[in-house]
């Protein structure tokens, strides 16, 4: 994928159809390394499922023969000086971590990560969301859990909290970034 939070959005859009009732995303940067972790409370995966799942012929999907989400993230966080690493198990739930060399050549860059929360609230149904993002000593967290008690009963999908929760995110990130683009 063109961009880092593409593989998020897809990976987030997995533990959803998982039936998970929280999903939570950190994304860290510290010491040359980009890492992205995404944890569900989905159904899980069997061992014998969990242990094909980077296959890109392997997929629960039944429109189509093919699952790329998973093997491409995994093989360019290899492709950049990084590691993969999924663990599951059934009815507790999945957590996907890769990592990357912030300065490597093939690292796609992080790309809009406030899109991709944005997303995620259009399909959210019932799940609880966590975004966490630290680098440089500073972070912040998102939580949909904490704005919904704010907004007092005004869907998250609204398009203007749409909206503001993409503003919040991205501009959070890029204060903690000093303005340079992951």
């Amino acid at each position: 994928m063109r961009e880092l939070s593409l593989n998020i959005l897809d990976i987030a859009e997995n533990s959803l159809k998982a039936k998970a009732t929280l999903v939570e995303i950190d994304v860290s940067m510290e010491n040359n390394t980009l890492t992205i972790a995404i944890k569900d409370n989905g159904c899980g995966m069997t061992e014998e499922f969990l242990a094909k799942v980077t296959d890109p012929y392997t997929t629960t999907r039944t429109t189509r023969k093919v699952g790329l989400g998973i093997p491409l993230i995994k093989m360019e966080a290899e492709m950049a000086g990084g590691s993969f690493d999924i663990q599951s198990q059934l009815g507790v739930g999945t957590t996907v971590t890769t990592t990357f060399a912030v300065d490597h050549i093939d690292r796609p860059p992080l790309g809009d990560v406030g899109e991709t929360i944005m997303t995620l609230l259009t399909e959210l149904g019932d799940t609880r969301i966590v975004y966490r993002y630290n680098a440089n000593g500073q972070g912040f967290d998102f939580d949909t859990l904490e704005l919904q008690q704010q907004l007092e009963g005004i869907p998250l999908d609204t398009p203007e909290i749409l909206q503001f929760v993409k503003q919040l995110i991205n501009e959070n990130m890029n204060t903690i970034n000093g303005g340079m683009l992951l």
